[in-house]
């Protein structure tokens, strides 16, 4: 895989995922198209090894795995972590806001969104509505609008002087974005402009009445290079979506040799509390299928090792006293290992250790970021996941710059380093991390 390539893969899916229910439809048919069979949780499995599979849930999150022809019990599983939701502009359910002649549409602030940096995109609609159809059933399905629809005004400079000094967002107040413009106020109901567009998307279907729906803003502007010499990458979700994207595709290309499993869990922005999010019991309902037998499962464990991929902060050029002097982490220079004392990212000196040795064998040097004391940092779902399962873990994931703005940035080389680094982790036998303590 070549640079240029997987960029435009990347630009490709990040394009077309404008919410976690469509980066796991996209994922679903990447996997399908790459020899894996979908699982279903009402189901029985049987499952063979050298076959691959995924299972959904809720729409939102998806676990990808290979039973690999080494057994898993002695070999652990490879296993990768991310998630499929960004911070966003949700819809209310009743968003409709009638303001002298315009049309605004009441929205919940999703995660930790850099609100600022919402004002005068051109926007769109997208995300799942539930649906009752002509005979009664319930339908999910999933609705894009690929179109602008929406901006959200900067208030002009002559109407608040102190913008540029003490620039505040009122959540409720000034974030809902516009729709429509009508002299006189005739405007379409929400549902119906939306069953509207689902008839545009699914012309057989027989739409009743829509029951419910979630559904986000997004940037309608593509993910594009930047920079004198294109060094640089600038779109939207790249976290986390980055992460997803290098996961399915270095899972569908590692081979069935060993053991391998991606998760992408949903609702991570937001605390992972959720039936699709990390602190739920996807993953173990899945590993409980693949192992049965308890202690067969956690020797399986044991063996494994688990990368949690998200995003990590580049040092800003104009904020460098953001960063803490001794850590600077710079686009184009290899994935960042994320370490903080009080366990906010799983990584220890263990997992850092055989992280660093995994980037030795393709002659990556990995960064490394610990935040300033002074500062609080974030988190990934690399803690709990460690928790919940008991395993190795190292937090990772590429340098970016505007982390939860609506466009990010990052390295137009780093894509491809962190890909590479994955593959080789997926192709090494498990004794690169079931390291032995010296007596």
């Amino acid at each position: 895989m070549n640079n240029i390539d997987l960029n435009k893969q990347l630009f490709s899916y990040l394009h077309s995922s404008p919410t976690p229910f469509h980066a796991v439809a996209n994922i679903q048919k990447y996997l399908l198209s790459h020899n894996f069979s979908q699982l279903y949780e009402s189901d029985k499995w049987h499952l063979k090894q050298g076959q691959s599979y995924f299972v959904l849930r809720d729409n939102g999150a998806v676990i990808a795995f290979t039973l690999g022809l080494h057994e898993p019990v002695t070999e652990g599983f490879r296993m990768l972590a991310a998630h499929t939701d960004s911070p966003a502009l949700q819809i209310k359910p009743k968003p409709s806001i009638s303001e002298g002649s315009f049309l605004n549409l009441g929205v919940e602030i999703y995660g930790g969104a850099l609100l600022n940096s919402w004002f005068d995109r051109d926007l769109s609609l997208a995300g799942r509505v539930c649906c009752e159809t002509g005979n009664g059933s319930l339908e999910i399905m999933l609705i894009d609008f690929k179109r602008t629809l929406l901006t959200i005004p900067s208030v002009a400079i002559h109407l608040d002087r102190e913008a540029n000094e003490k620039k505040t967002v009122h959540r409720q107040n000034h974030m809902p974005p516009i729709l429509a413009q009508d002299c006189n106020n005739n405007f379409p109901d929400f549902n119906a402009f939306l069953s509207a567009q689902l008839q545009r998307q699914y012309p057989a279907a027989k739409i009743k009445e829509i029951l419910s729906f979630d559904i986000f803003c997004y940037d309608t502007q593509p993910p594009t290079y930047t920079g004198l010499n294109n060094e640089m990458l600038s779109g939207s979700r790249l976290d986390n979506l980055l992460s997803c994207f290098v996961g399915m595709s270095t899972l569908a290309a590692a081979g069935n040799n060993y053991s391998n499993m991606l998760i992408c869990t949903n609702h991570e922005e937001n605390g992972s509390v959720s039936a699709s999010g990390a602190s739920g019991a996807f993953t173990d309902a899945v590993l409980e299928r693949i192992a049965p037998d308890p202690v067969r499962r956690r020797i399986t464990l044991h063996n494994s090792f688990l990368i949690s991929m998200d995003n990590s902060h580049a040092t800003h050029p104009n904020f460098k006293e953001k960063t803490d002097p001794a850590h600077l982490v710079l686009l184009n220079k290899g994935p960042v290992i994320k370490i903080n004392a009080n366990q906010r990212y799983a990584t220890n000196s263990i997992s850092s250790a055989v992280f660093k040795n995994l980037c030795k064998k393709i002659e990556v040097t990995p960064q490394e970021f610990v935040m300033r004391s002074d500062m609080t940092c974030g988190s990934t779902v690399g803690p709990m996941t460690a928790a919940r399962l008991g395993l190795k873990t190292v937090d990772i994931g590429v340098p970016s710059l505007a982390m939860h703005s609506i466009r990010e940035h990052t390295g137009a080389e780093d894509p491809l380093l962190l890909y590479r680094t994955i593959m080789i982790f997926l192709q090494t036998e498990s004794s690169a991390w079931n390291l032995h303590n010296v007596t």
